[in-house]
């Protein structure tokens, strides 16, 4: 990893309401104005910890090696909850350790975890409830002027991580899925890859997709090859299969949401 990171990105669930934001960039700003930070979301619902581990699994590897990546969903700021840096071979991370950092954990191999203890990076004045802002910005920038991770504290392999749900195979050969995430366009995304859909054995095709009474066969390429306000299944760009509707919003005309099952099988 290159000594220095000049790019910090930050996602929260701060909305642009308020300030927090962009007093988050103006602590970056002073420590290094060379700085480029760049806004991966901050709509992440309130302490929705689950969604920002999502968005953070499905957005870090499209930025430069060494890029540092900051998530403040933090929903035990103040309490004696640790703050983490994560260090993989292309990446630093800053998280709270609330499982934010799971998809980060199971995906990357033998990343290095450190507490972030030492005070000297913090903002003089640290309050109970911004640690975005007196704890994550300095932290980051700091960072990116080639302060070493090992600087901000010891080691630790114990931290909390979210349970991760994984597809179960009946005896019979059918899939028992879950929808994991929902989208602002409403569209469903599964805990399946295109890996297991190949250890099926199933062509695409011919792959039936059962959501209680609901049905859908096959796996398209394009949203386009169904009619309008037709429900399909298809891989979308974080590589796992989507339940859709062309022109609408799967949540709402399926009335499915995260946690709900479907079964794959032909």
């Amino acid at each position: 990893m290159p000594k220095k990171q000049s790019i910090i990105t930050l996602i929260t669930d701060f909305g642009l309401l308020d300030g927090y934001a962009g007093v988050m960039k103006g602590v970056i700003a002073n420590i290094n104005p060379s700085a480029s930070v760049i806004d991966i979301s901050h709509n992440i619902e309130p302490q929705n910890v689950f969604q920002a581990a999502y968005v953070l699994n499905s957005s870090y590897t499209y930025f430069p090696k060494g890029t540092i990546h900051v998530v403040v969903v933090d929903p035990g700021v103040g309490s004696g909850r640790k703050i983490l840096c994560l260090k993989t071979e292309d990446y630093l991370f800053l998280a709270p350790d609330n499982g934010v950092l799971s998809f980060i954990v199971a995906n990357e191999e033998s990343p290095s975890i450190r507490e972030v203890t030492n005070g000297k990076l913090f903002l003089p004045e640290v309050s109970n409830t911004f640690h975005g802002r007196d704890i994550f910005a300095p932290v980051a920038a700091h960072l990116s002027k080639g302060v070493s991770h090992k600087d901000l504290g010891k080691r630790t392999d114990k931290i909390n991580e979210i349970d991760l749900p994984k597809p179960i195979r009946s005896p019979g050969g059918a899939l028992t899925a879950e929808i994991i995430y929902v989208d602002g366009f409403g569209n469903l995304v599964t805990n399946i890859n295109m890996e297991i859909i190949d250890r099926m054995k199933i062509r695409p095709e011919r792959l039936v997709i059962t959501m209680g009474r609901k049905r859908i066969n096959g796996i398209c390429k394009s949203y386009t090859d169904v009619g309008e306000n037709e429900a399909l299944a298809i891989f979308g760009s974080s590589g796992y299969l989507e339940i859709s509707v062309n022109l609408g919003s799967a949540r709402d005309v399926l009335n499915l949401k995260k946690g709900d099952k479907l079964v794959l099988g032909n």
